[in-house]
């Protein structure tokens, strides 16, 4: 029920060969628009040429090969600032949990919270638990003393492992909001019976929901299916007791959460494709959601998740992503920023990621993706905007169908996917935060302290 899920790749797909760089395709130097810099706080002029390309999108999307890389928090960060201060923008929207991310939404706009307790609970997924993440909301709180920049989570909530986060969120509003009103008791007892503390506990949920008895699981998907239409019929009482505020708060949460237990019953069923689809819409509506909030966002996530192409897995049917749902919504005004990476550590994808084995190493790209060509094109950080390329060079995009997601390739056209790539040519492991390692749960201090021992 998380991102975090390894799925072992398959052997032709997890094996790599070195790139030459004497016979492999390359983009003109026309098509390479260099980044100087990924240092947040250096001045943004290498950055202009996003001018051209964001247009009069709403949404601008920036994906990432893998999770937890150091140069990719860096480049989220810095294009964020470039967006916020030269267009404007007014909301980061991130890859975690909607209901905690109201926590994170507080802190940045001046709550007195310990920010190490905030990065552990605030962002969900092992998100939050680095070091460039505590840079990027010091940014932005720093930002709101003289502007507004608002935080948003667009995922499931839970780590995508548990209920409990959306569902105590829902039963806390109620209370406030139809006090004569006692939500079923079982319906929460159901929901901890399967609550994961973290990404890492993630399989031992999956195990735990499997082992429900059908009929009580059945209670708990109709009895979250009865308080929805409660909250949707009542909205009009709700409103003499809360604000409008609090109120779309706890029903998009409540939705988030109907959403995980779709999810849930498909991971029992092994049904990857419905995890996928559920979850990609659901998290569309959040963006969409937030959209009716705000004029103009950033959203921060997977290129699978991004992409404007069906998204695919090792063993898995295609499925629509998020990108799909948006691009069919907005039309131009979602806009798609890809990511790409050479050499360095990724993501590990398999089980011992569980153990606190959290990173593998990456090797060259394979000849002939979308990763290769970038490669071979600039040493350096680089963009390229897909929509204005020479005809040559579109052919060139067009012939590297597939891309890395950390150790396995995916098939897909790059410019339907994307409308700009931003390749990194290194990319390592994040620096953990100690202060937020310290503030989270059991499970995770534990492996992170197995990964740092054996680093």
């Amino acid at each position: 029920m998380t991102d975090n899920t390894p799925a072992a790749p398959r052997p032709s797909e997890a094996a790599t060969t070195p790139v030459s760089d004497a016979t492999a395709p390359r983009l003109s130097d026309a098509a390479v628009a260099r980044l100087r810099t990924l240092d947040p706080a250096a001045p943004l002029d290498d950055l202009e040429w996003l001018d051209a390309a964001i247009g009069d999108a709403r949404v601008v999307a920036i994906g990432e090969s893998a999770h937890y890389n150091h140069e990719s928090y860096q480049l989220r960060h810095r294009l964020l600032r470039y967006l916020v201060e030269r267009h404007g923008f007014s909301a980061y929207a991130m890859e975690s949990g909607f209901t905690e991310g109201w926590r994170t939404d507080g802190w940045v706009h001046g709550g007195d919270d310990r920010l190490g307790e905030v990065m552990a609970d605030g962002i969900t997924s092992l998100m939050g638990l680095w070091a460039p993440m505590r840079t990027h909301l010091e940014w932005m709180r720093e930002h709101n003393r003289r502007g507004s920049l608002a935080f948003y989570g667009i995922d499931l909530g839970g780590s995508n492992a548990s209920l409990l986060p959306g569902l105590d969120a829902v039963i806390a509003y109620l209370a406030e909001a139809d006090p004569e009103f006692e939500v079923d008791p079982g319906i929460r007892k159901t929901a901890a019976t399967f609550a994961a503390p973290s990404a890492f506990s993630a399989p031992a949920a999956i195990a735990g929901c499997a082992e429900i008895p059908p009929e009580t699981r059945d209670a708990l998907t109709a009895g979250l299916a009865e308080l929805t239409a409660r909250m949707t019929a009542r909205r009009l009482d709700y409103l003499q007791r809360t604000t409008v505020d609090a109120y779309q708060r706890a029903v998009r949460s409540l939705h988030l959460t109907v959403a995980l237990d779709t999810v849930a019953r498909a991971m029992i069923r092994g049904d990857r494709q419905t995890v996928m689809s559920n979850r990609d819409a659901a998290i569309a509506d959040t963006v969409e959601w937030i959209l009716r909030r705000e004029d103009r966002i950033v959203v921060a996530a997977h290129n699978g998740h991004v992409q404007r192409w069906p998204a695919t897995m090792p063993g898995m049917p295609a499925a629509a992503p998020m990108g799909l749902h948006l691009a069919d919504r907005l039309g131009d005004g979602y806009l798609v920023i890809g990511m790409t990476t050479g050499t360095g550590q990724a993501l590990n994808n398999n089980a011992d990621f569980y153990a606190g084995t959290l990173f593998a190493d990456q090797e060259p790209p394979r000849p002939g993706s979308l990763d290769a060509l970038m490669a071979a094109s600039c040493d350096d950080p680089f963009a390229t905007d897909l929509r204005r390329l020479s005809p040559e060079d579109a052919d060139t995009v067009r012939a590297a169908g597939r891309q890395r997601f950390a150790s396995f390739y995916t098939e897909l056209n790059p410019l339907d996917a994307y409308d700009v790539i931003v390749h990194l040519p290194h990319v390592t492991a994040a620096e953990p935060d100690p202060d937020a390692i310290a503030c989270s749960p059991p499970d995770v201090r534990e492996a992170f302290s197995r990964w740092r021992d054996a680093r």
